[in-house]
């Protein structure tokens, strides 16, 4: 793998197509490991960057910031989370990531696999992943939880810019909690796809997301849903997933508000 950011002409399962090899495909990585320190400090001993991966520290949270145009279809980003035992991490995007098309039609693949320990929590909390027209993008997060972890995750979808119908995109979710499942879930849903447009999925939508809350500590009552847009399902095991569609990203965030819970 380049050092910074690098290009690479080789191939991959998720990206290659037969016939097919990606011209400047960006390989690039970033990781950030978060322990519990002294007076309810959080430490950073690892927070590594790679363009168009960046990461940064503020005094509310670590934020993902974009080191240039990415992803753009061909590249492979890869991000890595672990919260140690006891630490507190909130992880954010300072803007929406735009998925453009790549020169040779292929996909563009975001991986993000978490590690919570054991009373420690996780706010990854991203902004919207916009799929402009004709692109093709994947979203893969892999959450893994020990006992006694938490977890608030926010996974969003807007499907073209203004004025486009917006391109093709996956998503997988998958989350265990103390060596068991808790979630499967994915969604593949194209701006110009009949039957992506169609009721039985976006319901002539263009924004959809996800927002899992997992807390041991919280009861088990949940808020209704307000509307036929918005679904709320606790799952078995200690968590509870918001699942919402909006006609933009406004109407959505607010759709995914996180649901009331009570001891």
């Amino acid at each position: 793998m380049p050092s910074a950011g690098g290009c690479d002409s080789g191939t991959t399962p998720n990206t290659a197509r037969a016939g097919v090899r990606p011209r400047n495909r960006v390989v690039a990585s970033a990781e950030i490991v978060a322990e519990a320190g002294g007076a309810g400090v959080t430490r950073l001993p690892v927070l590594r960057s790679q363009a168009p991966l960046v990461l940064r520290r503020t005094p509310e949270a670590v934020y993902l910031v974009g080191g240039s145009a990415a992803p753009i279809g061909g590249d492979a980003l890869d991000l890595r989370i672990e919260a140690r035992d006891g630490a507190m991490l909130r992880l954010r995007t300072a803007a929406a990531t735009v998925a453009l098309p790549g020169p040779d039609g292929l996909e563009s693949v975001l991986t993000v696999t978490a590690t919570v320990g054991p009373g420690a929590r996780l706010e990854y909390l991203p902004e919207p992943v916009v799929v402009a027209a004709g692109a093709r993008h994947v979203t893969i997060i892999e959450v893994t939880l020990a006992e006694g972890a938490s977890l608030l995750l926010r996974d969003e979808l807007i499907l073209g810019r203004h004025g486009e119908p917006g391109g093709t995109s996956r998503t997988s979710l998958r989350a265990d909690y103390g060596g068991r499942p808790l979630l499967r879930q994915s969604l593949e849903v194209g701006g110009t796809d009949p039957a992506s447009l169609g009721p039985a999925v976006l319901a002539g939508h263009r924004a959809a997301g996800t927002l899992l809350l997992v807390d041991p500590a919280a009861g088990p009552n949940m808020a209704a849903p307000s509307g036929p847009e918005v679904a709320i399902m606790p799952l078995a095991g200690p968590g509870i997933l918001v699942t919402a569609l909006g006609h933009d990203a406004v109407t959505l965030r607010r759709r995914l508000a996180c649901p009331a819970t009570a001891g």
